[in-house]
Formats: structure tokens, sequence, C-alpha cells
């Protein structure tokens, strides 16, 4: 039995329904990862727990009950008096895709390694075996929580662990692109593994084609594999795995966090990457068909690699 942890925020999610009419959920990059790798998890391989902040209201015990129902530990949950989760909401035009409107200055996650009543928290991360987190974590830590971070980070590539990483680039979170680059920067040290989407690195890095960002991953030996929306994906040995069956999208948010969801599953269970890149496929072609981050809990998750099948 292998412990994931994903570290990040947690939001409330508001999707429209229709232009008057809004939906609540509970969704965020690194959570809809950590959800989806819980659905995967059949054979009861992980156990899978969120790593963040959230404050004492009815909103958040609501978050932390669903989290339960889902499988997802909340042990590792800060509750912070007097803070609230962020919000988000969601407009989708009539392809899929998405636009996403913030309402999170003042979150509780924002305290997360920073607040004294999240040390524990940063102690406990050695004690996983895999931690996964992305640049929007990244990005609600002030410098002295990220430096807090790296630091918890490094103990635990010094003790084994696994460290994954999306850079999931949202210039809004960052004040500007040098700010952005500043803070990753460092992290691109103590990650083993990495699921990045080309267009974020290209927005991000300046990349002139996905061959850039592979050479900045490879040169640091981790296991990459690039996300490239309807061409497939890129692998860090140059295969190109596509996408085996194009579908039209109802909304594509977070098609990239059940990629990362089945992907990881898939290689914790012992599967090739371009094994563990096909079932990313599969779940994020099933995710795009429903409204919202998280798909309905009755929806069928598909058989792959590390999933139902062998």
């Amino acid at each position: 039995m292998l412990r994931v942890a994903a570290v990040g925020e947690c939001m409330l999610e508001l999707r429209h329904r229709d232009e008057r009419l809004l939906e609540l959920g509970f969704a965020g990059d690194s959570f809809n990862t950590a959800l989806y790798m819980a659905r995967c998890n059949q054979r009861e391989r992980l156990t899978v727990d969120y790593v963040t902040a959230l404050g004492t209201d009815p909103y958040s015990e609501a978050m932390l009950q669903s989290w339960r129902e889902e499988g997802i530990g909340a042990g590792a949950v800060a509750l912070l008096p007097g803070k609230l989760p962020g919000l988000y909401f969601i407009r989708t035009d009539p392809k899929g895709e998405r636009r996403f409107f913030y309402y999170r200055s003042a979150a509780a996650a924002r305290e997360l390694f920073r607040d004294a009543a999240t040390d524990r928290l940063l102690a406990a991360l050695s004690g996983y075996d895999v931690l996964y987190f992305t640049a929007i974590t990244l990005s609600i830590l002030d410098g002295v929580a990220r430096n807090r971070f790296h630091a918890a980070l490094v103990a635990a590539r010094a003790a084994g662990r696994l460290v994954a990483f999306d850079s999931n680039y949202r210039p809004a979170g960052w004040a500007d692109v040098t700010t952005a680059r500043a803070a990753i920067a460092p992290f691109l040290d103590v990650i083993g593994l990495a699921l990045p989407t080309f267009e974020d690195e290209q927005e991000l890095w300046g990349d002139a084609a996905p061959a850039d960002t592979l050479a900045r991953y490879t040169a640091r030996k981790i296991e990459v594999c690039i996300k490239r929306g309807g061409d497939g994906c890129l692998l860090d040995d140059g295969t190109v795995v596509p996408v085996p069956q194009r579908v039209a999208p109802v909304d594509t948010t977070a098609a990239g966090d059940a990629f990362n969801a089945a992907y990881l599953t898939a290689r914790l269970a012992g599967h090739s990457p371009a094994e563990a890149a096909r079932a990313g496929h599969i779940l994020a072609a099933t995710v795009i068909q429903h409204r919202g981050a998280i798909m309905p809990r009755d929806a069928s998750i598909p058989a792959f690699p590390g999933h139902g099948a062998a």
C-alpha cells in the first residue's frame, strides 16, 4: 500500500447550469488529481490524502465530508478559524472551452506552511511515498512558505520518495512571468516525475517546440510526459502516444488533472509510461464529457492499466 499526498487548494466551484442558475461543487487542480486517483484505486494499492488548509465554516465541513465519501484522507488538513475556502466560477463556450473567475485572495489555503497550525502538515510530508503538487500550489504560497515546502521536498527526495509535478501555469496567479519562473525553477531540481502541458510550458518558459520542454526535464533526469491535448503526449524517450479516440468535449475543465491521475495510478501499479499515457488519455476523454471539474460519482471510470484491467 502506497501513501500518496496531493498538496494545494480545494475551492468552492460554481458552474453555470444556465445563465442564472449555478451549481456548487468542490474542486482545484491538485485536488482533482487526488480525487480521480482515489476513484481509480479499485485494487486498493493506494491511500490518497489531500494536504491543505480550510476554515471552520459550514462550506469547509461540507467539503471535508465530500472528501471522506470519495475515499480521500482528510487528516492532513489544518482548520483555521476565521478563514474560508477560495471560490471560483466556470463559464464554458459552445466548444467546451472554459474560463475561470477566482475569488480567493483571503482563502485559508494561502496560510499553508505559513500559519503555525500547518507546521504538522509540513513535517509529515516525508512520511508519504508519493508527493504531488503543481505550480498553482506554489502560486498560493508566499516566499517563506515556498522555501519551507521546498526544504520538505528535498528531505522527501533524500528519503527515497517520489515527487511529482504539473507546471499548470496560470498567469492570473502570478504578478508576472518573471516572478513565476523564479518561484518554480528551484522545484525542478527536487521532482522525479513531471506531467506538464506544452502550452503552459510555452507560455511560462518561451519554449518554441515540445522538444524544448522535453530537454529541460530530461536534462535533470526527470521522467516526463508532456500533454499536448488532441495531439497526444510526448514521453521522455521521444515516443508520441496518440489520443485513442477524439471526443467532442462538453467541458474541458480538469482534463489535464484527470490525465495526471490515471498516469500516476498506472505508473504506481508498475505499468510503462506508454501504458500510463494511454490510461491518461482514456480518463481525460471521459471527464470532458461532463460539466465541471468532477464528473458525477456514479459515472463509470473506464478500465485501463492500473485501474480496472491489467
